[in-house]
């Protein structure tokens, strides 16, 4: 019986484990997708610039941060992939 109740423990504890990869997998997907979307991910409130390659904002805090698109996705400028 104990080993019974210690497998499935095991197996939900991976299937959440599981779900929750890949919840976070799509959610950060969709998140680099757009600058609106990566805009509002860093909670800015305030658009200060903005064109094709970077955009400029300020947080709700008042914190001005840069907004960068690096090989097809939006980061925080410092934060991406090095493609260099």
């Amino acid at each position: 019986m104990k080993r019974k109740i210690i497998a499935w423990t095991c197996v939900v504890v991976g299937f959440s484990i599981g779900a929750f990869g890949i919840y976070e997998y799509y959610h950060l997907k969709q998140v680099h997708s757009t600058f609106e979307n990566y805009y509002a991910f860093r909670g800015c409130t305030t658009l200060v610039e903005k064109t094709d390659t970077y955009g400029t904002c300020k947080t709700s805090s008042g914190e001005t941060i840069k907004i960068v698109f690096v090989g097809g996705k939006w980061y925080l400028e410092g934060d991406g992939p090095d493609i260099w």
